[in-house]
């Protein structure tokens, strides 16, 4: 391999050998040194070759147009030393792009983290809550979503029905609450606050809020501030007291005045509504949730949507049937309103208190289910039949294993309660044969 003197007019000059894929001309001052050339390309490089462990080790320096004869001597000379030095140049090249790659990446992860850590130091308990109440939406009931949004409800909000402005919910004042600055003793202060205006909902609120602190603990972007609950705060519990026992529920004597003032009632649906709430004892939401299609008047069943056990079915009794046959079919709701947004029943509460205030009675809705439970001891009905009409979960080894009621059986005892609470409210009504239930033939 004939070695030559590099100039700049040889290297300028020099070519690919025709018929070759690539020509070399070797320098003979720098051992390895070459200028390399090929007939696909104009451009001449300037390449190292040697030998490491007996194998030909070939890199390219760069382009004779980039380097100067002398720095390409230069760098070939500096190659060699690597290799006497025991280290392989393509090894070194290689780890330092590997080091360049890493701390670029590096600085990019600390940028991303500073961005980060700004923006979770800078989220709000409001914008977070929004975030995890849209995250469990699919797994919670419309009315455990409904009750997320009223708490942080801001209010200010014009009512559809009267020009009165809507309340801000019971954690309105954390809304703006950065969620790092969310402490303990901030907890306490608005428990502090909300027991001398609502202290039943903000121990509801307060079971809501931590909850989703919870929820924050776990998120990949909240869980690097928010490390402890502020919502476990003692303080907080005891300065929102504890729930008291309800005594709210109709005596056998008032069934008179409180069906005759709800009778009364100018809207036909939330008469409907509330005495069907009192006569299956159901919960107030899975009732206003009723649709048509839930309801076999063929048959006389109701198919309620349980929050316990997905959906329970129970009897069509012949007072409650002659109800909702009487309403109008206006959408899928059972019991529908024009005027709501969801189409149906929202807020039967302001027309029932009417109605209480008119019979001298203090009553809430949940007080009505009460009173179902409590009215059915006077007709000994079973306290299990009544449990799994109300959707009680069963009590006992032996109503969980095995006791299963057929409906025909719910219905022999949930006609006898409807009969006994219309008989004592003074209200005459000829029950017609339910028609699928069991009879004494003679």
């Amino acid at each position: 391999m004939a070695k030559l003197k590099l100039t700049a007019g040889r290297v300028a000059s020099f070519k690919c050998d025709e018929g070759k894929v690539q020509t070399f001309l070797w320098c003979d001052e720098v051992a390895g040194l070459g200028v390399r050339a090929t007939p696909s390309s104009s451009a001449k490089r300037y390449i190292f070759q040697a030998k490491i462990k007996g194998q030909t080790m070939r890199v390219t320096i760069g382009k004779v147009s980039a380097w100067s004869i002398p720095e390409a001597q230069a760098e070939a000379r500096r190659l060699q030393i690597m290799i006497d030095n025991g280290n392989d140049p393509r090894e070194v090249k290689s780890d330092k792009e590997a080091a360049k790659v890493a701390a670029k990446k590096a600085k990019e992860a600390e940028a991303a983290a500073i961005v980060m850590q700004a923006a979770r130091e800078s989220v709000t308990v409001g914008m977070a809550w929004a975030e995890y109440i849209a995250a469990r939406k699919p797994y919670w009931s419309e009315s455990h979503y409904h009750d997320h949004e009223k708490d942080m409800h801001l209010g200010g909000a014009v009512r559809s029905r009267s020009t009165e402005l809507t309340k801000p919910g019971t954690l309105a004042s954390l809304a703006e609450v950065r969620l790092i600055d969310l402490t303990p003793e901030r907890v306490e202060e608005w428990a502090d606050a909300e027991t001398l205006k609502r202290p039943t909902r903000a121990r509801l609120s307060l079971r809501l809020l931590k909850a989703f602190l919870f929820w924050c603990a776990r998120h990949p972007m909240y869980k690097a501030i928010v490390t402890a609950n502020p919502a476990q705060s003692k303080t907080a519990r005891e300065s929102l007291g504890k729930a008291k026992v309800k005594n709210d529920v109709l005596q056998r004597e008032q069934l008179p005045a409180w069906f005759a003032a709800v009778k009364q009632i100018g809207n036909p649906v939330i008469s409907a509504y509330l005495q069907t709430l009192l006569l299956v004892g159901s919960r107030r939401e899975e009732l206003a949730a009723l649709r048509w299609t839930d309801i076999d008047f063929k048959w006389n069943s109701i198919t309620i949507h349980d929050k316990v056990e997905d959906f329970r079915v129970i009897p069509l009794t012949p007072y409650v049937a002659h109800l909702l046959a009487g309403l109008p079919r206006r959408s899928e709701w059972v019991f529908s309103s024009p005027t709501a947004a969801s189409g149906r029943l929202t807020e039967p509460r302001i027309a029932h208190n009417q109605a209480c205030a008119i019979a001298g009675l203090d009553m809430t809705l949940h007080g009505l289910r009460r009173s179902f439970a409590t009215l059915c001891e006077w007709t000994e009905t079973p306290a299990g039949i009544a449990a799994q009409i109300q959707g009680h979960k069963p009590q006992g080894v032996r109503e969980q294993n095995y006791i299963r009621r057929p409906l025909d059986l719910l219905r022999m005892w949930h006609v006898k309660i409807e009969a006994w609470m219309l008989e004592q409210a003074g209200i005459v009504f000829n029950q017609p044969d339910m028609g699928h239930g069991l009879r004494v033939v003679k």
